[in-house]
């Protein structure tokens, strides 16, 4: 467990804030994420209020939305810059063993065909049976590999990923301290880049059968279930869940932080910003449903 009052007691530890009441917290994680541990979140926006779950012990806010969580919460923080406290606790506590994964020796089956020319870290790294990595290929910590995957030439799996702050004009880096779970028969195609999740209890998961071609990016902690196919130069933005069985065309860009449903159709060149339902196609840019995007067309000929 972690306590504001004591984390302020430590000189490396510089930020500005105000104690209204402590509770003790386990983990980091946004206020709509369900975590069975005690969680420390933060709002910047009284909107989020009805998203905030059961498991958040401790709030980081500005004074104003404060004011309409007293009753609610057990622990709040009030701040001039929410986001930016959150993550500066997540940096400093990043090499805290409290905080951060335990380091554990890598198992790799012997019966996994691995190139001498790949690199595999030393630590955190769980490689089944069947698994094939051609030349070129970077595994870094926390990372697992289900049976019969082929992780072809030049991808990179499990590194760090985007997430960047601006504040008092700099640029804040946030470390990540997740991981990757790759799962079986699935295939990651040449020069292709799985990052890492940014909490150290949260992956990137890669579902069974999903099949990702050449120079795809796949953000921290996006969630992709089992048989997707995401064709060539295609990005996902971090934590966006795509459910089962869904195509992501040629070319298609998905914002961070969607859902896009089961057996849906991103088509090529989308530029999709908003949540996708279960069977749904769309098209464009930004993506609207498939036939309305066809009969604009046809209106501009």
């Amino acid at each position: 467990m972690f306590l504001f009052s004591e984390m302020g007691k430590k000189k490396d530890f510089k930020a500005e804030y105000r104690i209204i009441r402590e509770s003790p917290f386990e983990v980091l994680a946004l206020c709509d994420m369900a975590i069975p541990k005690k969680t420390c979140t933060f709002l910047e926006d009284e909107k989020y209020i009805p998203f905030l779950k059961d498991n958040i012990s401790m709030v980081i806010t500005t004074g104003q939305i404060a004011a309409k969580l007293e009753l609610k919460q057990e622990g709040i923080i009030v701040t001039e810059h929410p986001r930016i406290l959150f993550f500066q606790i997540h940096n400093f506590l990043a090499d805290d063993e409290k905080y951060k994964r335990k380091e554990n020796k890598n198992f790799i089956s012997n019966k996994a065909n691995i190139s001498e020319m790949a690199w595999i870290a030393g630590h955190d790294v769980r490689i089944e049976e069947n698994v094939l990595i051609e030349p070129f290929v970077t595994i870094y910590p926390h990372v697992h590999i289900g049976k019969n995957t082929v992780i072809r030439s030049g991808a990179r799996i499990g590194g760090e990923g985007f997430e960047f702050k601006r504040f008092a004009e700099k640029i804040i880096p946030v470390k990540h301290l997740g991981g990757v779970e790759i799962g079986s028969d699935v295939e990651i195609q040449n020069n292709s880049c799985i990052d890492k999740a940014v909490y150290p209890w949260d992956n990137t998961v890669i579902g069974d059968d999903t099949k990702v071609d050449n120079l795809v990016y796949i953000a921290h902690g996006v969630k992709v279930e089992p048989n997707v196919l995401i064709a060539g130069n295609s990005g996902i933005g971090g934590r966006t869940v795509i459910g089962r069985d869904t195509w992501i065309g040629l070319g298609s860009e998905v914002r961070n932080g969607l859902n896009i449903g089961k057996s849906a159709r991103i088509n090529m060149g989308a530029v999709v910003t908003k949540p996708v339902m279960d069977g749904q196609s769309v098209s464009g840019n930004f993506a609207v449903e498939h036939h309305e995007f066809l009969k604009f067309m046809k209106k501009q000929r």
